[in-house]
């Protein structure tokens, strides 16, 4: 195959990819069916597969058991801002991971003790399997699922102490920054790292969505004295929401 000159699949996929942004196969239409695929363009079995393959992976199409493959319906991107810390007093977990004040936020979480996977452990800076407060959200735009957030504490720092349970007692829901500062404990950093990676299937039954689709991580640990005190993974679907930072100049 020449140099630059694409598969057939790939022509093939880019076609039906124009046909869907142009609105010749518009949302919830019925995608052409292999045989047809194959008739149309002169292509084989395997290629019309292929094809077909590639739009269900870019999340253009879905497949509906029994029926056939449909085309998906494009969401339009909304907005998910990250200021970082804002303020003492900002009371909610929601408004510390969304800046834009006319968005209405509800959060669902519980928490329990676990044993820190090693993972978690070199994050905080401590021994694998020492336990750790682990608190899991699920964060609500306007009813819709938004992000889930799991966050993890070392309970040698929180242990025993008022703000043991994130969402409890009487800090409850105010803030890693503020907890901790009822502890004597002066966050002064914290770093996000911001991956990519599909959907795992526990994740979509909570978000909505496809296994498989691309979800954005963002890994989150704050800092006291350059000390981890807690660390979170906030997952977003990549194909409803954006990730907009708003960063002060210094």
């Amino acid at each position: 195959m020449p140099f630059g000159e694409q598969p057939a699949y790939l022509r093939v996929a880019g076609d039906l990819r124009k046909k869907i942004a142009d609105g010749s196969l518009p949302p919830h239409a019925r995608l052409p069916s292999q045989a047809r695929i194959r008739e149309e363009y002169g292509v084989s079995d395997t290629v019309a597969l292929e094809a077909r393959k590639v739009l269900m992976a870019e999340g253009l199409v879905e497949g509906r058991s029994g029926s056939g493959t449909y085309v998906r319906e494009a969401p339009v991107p909304r907005r998910i801002s990250r200021t970082g810390y804002r303020s003492i007093g900002d009371s909610t977990p929601f408004r510390q991971e969304q800046s834009d004040e006319r968005v209405k936020g509800t959060w669902e979480s519980r928490s329990g003790q676990e044993d820190a996977s090693p993972l978690v452990a070199e994050r905080l800076g401590i021994e694998s399997g020492e336990r750790v407060m682990r608190t899991r959200y699920l964060f609500r735009m306007e009813g819709d699922p938004a992000m889930l957030s799991t966050s993890w504490e070392p309970l040698r720092l929180t242990g025993r102490t008022p703000v043991m349970l994130p969402e409890e007692g009487p800090l409850g829901g105010r803030g890693v920054v503020e907890r901790m500062a009822a502890i004597d404990v002066v966050v002064d950093n914290v770093t996000e790292e911001v991956t990519s990676r599909p959907g795992r299937a526990e994740e979509t039954v909570d978000l909505g969505g496809v296994p498989g689709h691309a979800v954005l991580v963002i890994s989150r640990t704050y800092f006291a004295g350059g000390r981890a005190v807690e660390t979170a993974d906030v997952v977003v679907p990549a194909d409803r929401f954006r990730v907009s930072y708003h960063l002060p100049v210094r």
